[in-house]
């Protein structure tokens, strides 16, 4: 028997108990009995603690599991949030990277072009001159030709 049914057993033997008159509500009760019962309840007493320690003991360990995991969770959780972070900041670094790769290949293409310009500016000019030149000497020529056909 367990602890439960003996202390009903008890309440049982305490209803059939005969009253004394006058006395209050005292009762006559088979004293072996209900000694007996109590050696019982002795008995038995420790097998219970030791099941309800055991239960504490059980529960205490799945709290333990319990937090183990969530500390788990928790941590791979931060370190999926640090990943996704870092993914993050090397996207933001990459577009700034390729920002400056732009630009300094824009002001690359501004600095060629203008190069280009004066390159071309320099050789029209020196082509212009050449040609300003033979120009002059075809002129001098022409006039040299008509000097000597009027003489």
């Amino acid at each position: 028997m367990n602890i439960e049914e003996i202390l009903d057993v008890l309440d049982e033997v305490l209803d059939r108990a005969w009253n004394l008159p006058l006395t209050g509500g005292r009762c006559v009760v088979d004293a072996d009995k209900v000694r007996d019962m109590i050696d019982e309840v002795r008995l038995n007493l420790p097998g219970e603690i030791k099941q309800a320690k055991a239960i504490v003991a059980d529960r205490a360990e799945i709290i333990s599991v319990a937090k183990r995991e969530a500390e788990g969770i928790v941590q791979k959780a931060e370190e999926h949030a640090k990943a996704m972070i870092s993914k993050e900041e090397i996207v933001k670094q990459s577009q700034a990277r390729a920002a400056e790769i732009m630009q300094q290949a824009q002001m690359k293409a501004r600095e060629i072009r203008s190069a280009a310009q004066d390159y071309s500016e320099n050789v029209l000019r020196q082509t212009e001159e050449s040609l300003a030149r033979s120009l002059s000497d075809v002129k001098g020529t022409r006039q040299g030709l008509r000097n000597a056909i009027r003489k």
